[in-house]
């Protein structure tokens, strides 16, 4: 009987074992698959910025596809904002290059490279990802708003009738403007060092949601959320974005910024017991309605 037992046990384990090893393969298989069916039938894409060392999106953006049976590949592509418009104008006489998403500084700029786009890259003069024309043209949306306010509601942040204030109004901070203001925000304050580019935010935000739009500062003061969407927190020596030493319990806290994951205005806000969105999340938000975009219509349309 004892020996019994025993050949059961060895027996059970050696099943556990078999089935560990047999995920692992799979998990294995799966993330070589984008790789092992790259062929000539291969539609690309690509992520274009400058810097671009700091983007995550090829890999993800890829597997999503893969995941969705589209066989595509995106890559990174380094180009300073004096290149930008040759290089696209280049890369769309390639037949089988479908879609390419905009990252730091070139949001603005590809708006113009853009033959038609949607409502609110129009309204923003921004766009984050652009797929083709039936003419070969280049058509053109930003779900970067969309994609934070869904991230932070992800995490419990409810912005309908909060104050706001956004620290940062370029491509993204502009998007996020937009997109809290449409999810119901009852103030939004914008702040920028740039004065010029926040003042213009502000005015065109206006047009639409009138006196809810005002200056802000670097304060958070009064606020129930806060959100910095500027590069401030990348580098170790960054200054914070606002003064984190009024943060109280309560507030939600949010950031664009995907590395480091964790950036010390989050960090500060946690301590301070705050609720907290880090740029990771709204990465993987912003990632599947790009994909979306892309597959809706064009080339790999589904």
């Amino acid at each position: 009987m004892r020996a019994l037992q025993l050949l059961l046990k060895y027996v059970f384990i050696l099943e556990l074992h078999f089935n560990f090893l047999q995920k692992r393969a799979s998990r294995r298989r799966y993330m070589s698959h984008p790789l092992q069916s790259l062929s000539g039938e291969t539609r690309v894409l690509a992520i274009m910025g400058d810097p671009i060392a700091q983007v995550k999106s090829p890999a993800g953006v890829t597997a999503t596809l893969h995941e969705r049976g589209v066989n595509a590949v995106m890559v990174p592509v380094h180009v300073s904002p004096a290149d930008l418009a040759t290089l696209v104008s280049g890369i769309s006489l390639a037949k089988n290059f479908d879609g390419i998403s905009m990252t730091v500084p070139h949001k603005f700029a590809a708006h113009a490279l853009c033959a038609t786009a949607t409502d609110r890259a129009n309204f923003l003069s921004a766009c984050n990802i652009m797929r083709r024309n039936p003419d070969g043209s280049w058509h053109g949306d930003m779900c970067d708003g969309e994609g934070f306010v869904a991230a932070a509601r992800a995490v419990g942040c409810q912005p309908e009738g909060k104050r706001a204030l956004l620290v940062g109004a370029g491509g993204a901070g502009s998007a996020i403007a937009l997109a809290l203001l449409d999810a119901g925000v009852s103030e939004l304050a914008v702040h920028d060092g740039d004065t010029q580019r926040c003042d213009a935010l502000i005015t065109r935000l206006r047009s639409v949601h009138g006196d809810k739009v005002i200056a802000g500062s670097n304060d958070p003061s009064g606020f129930d959320v806060i959100i910095n969407a500027t590069p401030a927190g990348m580098r170790a020596d960054d200054p914070l974005p606002v003064q984190a030493d009024k943060f109280v319990a309560g507030m939600f806290v949010g950031d664009v910024i995907t590395v480091p994951a964790v950036t010390p205005m989050i960090q500060a806000a946690r301590d301070k017991g705050c609720l907290t969105q880090i740029g990771t999340g709204m990465f993987a938000a912003v990632r599947d309605r790009m994909i979306d975009f892309l597959l809706e219509a064009g080339p790999l349309a589904r």
